[in-house]
């Protein structure tokens, strides 16, 4: 029933009140005609149905337009509410006049939010799987099983609430990047040592034994412990609008909140939008795309160290490298991984717009809470349904900003530097549990003060 003459499309208006409706407040209002209405609807979706009621009562005298659920299931419907908002359905579980080109990734966004269960906000709680990951590989950690992991990173030892650290380090802002965030948590901290890995690159295949070496990224294939990347403070990919590397998350994390507030969904360009350099042939496809299709998706390749000639940037001259904040005007925003994971797509989350995460194989320590058409859409290695995915995203404009709405709740409610110092202190601490013995002061370590790390 409805007070709106103008939903129907047919009407049969009565001389006498032809029906009498008792509403909440024990009070009665009368109905003055039925006939049939045609609405379109836009779901939490974003998908536009045509819906056809027949039958339905005329009430001037309404505020509202009342649904009754049990004439939608007698008529053939199915009726869900979940916490995803109410869903009207035909009786094979799809959604009343949508386009059947989209029902695939409709049902993939549905699955994925009934099956995600969000974290709590308490003591990194959305990290523990991995915090817990050293008490699933090993029963005990034994002194020589320690020292063949040594082998693959820079030794660490922190005793009686002192950091010593082995004096070579190959990479020097990267130690210091993770030093930041030991020092304030060594007064809660146990005797412990360990091995940490600076490259790019996992240490332990799964083809070996476990070894306890700590790495920011690895895929399936590593035994690796994953701990935050020095980026969340330090280093990074050094070019010329970050020379000294991207760091300084905390920083980052306000200016490009302060961007994303100035470009509003509605004020974004709905096209893709990537900027990098060519580390992997896997980004091609993207980059080819955007020069036949301009309109669809603007993906172009800077320089990076290795950058000789346009060879390197797949014919074309360089582009100009862009900040993180000028990606916000875009809905749609490509994340690929780099030598290993990329340390962009935490930004890219941070514009609130529509992530496409390409193959999400390589992780980061945070990177196993998000979840795919909850926080983000995920996109083959070889992208052949990127063309597809975006006229997805462009015609179900709602689906798309919602999706990109969790993805950014996500990551401004639990990655800040209080979850990556709450990480570290508690991935350290479930590790000094399993060790098996007392470690004891290393003669060839140096003491690494605060200072040496700010």
């Amino acid at each position: 029933m409805t007070p709106k003459r103008d939903y129907f499309t047919c009407l049969k208006e009565c001389t006498s009140n032809m029906s009498s409706i008792t509403i909440a407040n024990g009070s009665s209002i009368e109905a003055c005609g039925i006939g049939t209405v045609s609405a379109n609807i836009v779901g939490h979706k974003g998908d536009a149905s045509n819906m056809v009621a027949q039958n339905t009562l005329y009430v001037p005298d309404m505020r509202h337009s009342v649904l009754s659920v049990l004439q939608m299931i007698e008529n053939g419907r199915k009726v869900v509410f979940n916490k995803s908002g109410c869903h009207i359905m035909d009786m094979k579980g799809g959604r009343s006049g949508i386009n059947p080109r989209w029902k695939t990734y409709l049902d993939k966004i549905d699955q994925a939010l009934e099956d995600y269960q969000p974290c709590q906000a308490k003591d990194c709680s959305c990290y523990t799987d991995n915090i817990n990951s050293p008490v699933v590989l090993f029963e005990g950690i034994n002194q020589d099983v320690v020292r063949q992991a040594l082998s693959r990173g820079v030794h660490y030892q922190i005793l009686n609430h002192t950091l010593y650290r082995q004096q070579d380090c190959l990479f020097p802002f990267r130690c210091r990047g993770v030093e930041h965030f030991l020092h304030p948590m060594l007064p809660q901290l146990p005797d412990l040592e360990f091995s940490l890995n600076t490259h790019d690159w996992p240490q332990v295949p799964r083809n070996w034994d476990p070894l306890p070496v700590f790495s920011f990224s690895k895929t399936s294939q590593y035994w690796d412990i994953m701990y935050p990347a020095w980026t969340f403070w330090e280093g990074g990919p050094a070019i010329s609008l970050y020379p000294t590397g991207i760091g300084r998350w905390d920083l980052h994390r306000k200016s490009i909140m302060r961007a994303a507030e100035q470009w509003s969904w509605q004020k974004k360009k709905p096209k893709g939008f990537f900027r990098g350099s060519r580390t992997s042939a896997e980004r091609d496809p993207l980059i080819l795309l955007s020069r036949s299709n301009p309109e669809l998706v603007d993906a172009q390749y800077t320089k990076n160290q290795a950058w000789k000639s346009d060879k390197d940037t797949l014919g074309a001259d360089p582009a100009s490298e862009v900040s993180f904040e000028d990606h916000c005007p875009y809905k749609y925003l490509f994340n690929f991984r780099g030598v290993a994971a990329s340390f962009r797509l935490k930004h890219l989350f941070l514009c609130n717009s529509l992530v496409l995460h390409v193959d999400k194989e390589w992780l980061e320590f945070f990177y196993p809470a998000l979840r795919e058409w909850v926080h983000y859409i995920p996109v083959d290695r070889d992208l052949h349904s990127v063309r597809e995915l975006l006229d997805f995203a462009k015609e179900n404009d709602q689906v798309a900003k919602e999706i990109a709405d969790r993805g950014f709740a996500f990551i401004k409610d639990h990655l800040s530097l209080k979850e990556v110092r709450c990480y570290w202190r508690r991935l350290l601490r479930s590790y000094a549990k399993l060790l098996n013995y007392k470690p004891v002061q290393d003669p060839k370590l140096i003491r690494i003060t605060p200072q040496a790390s700010s």
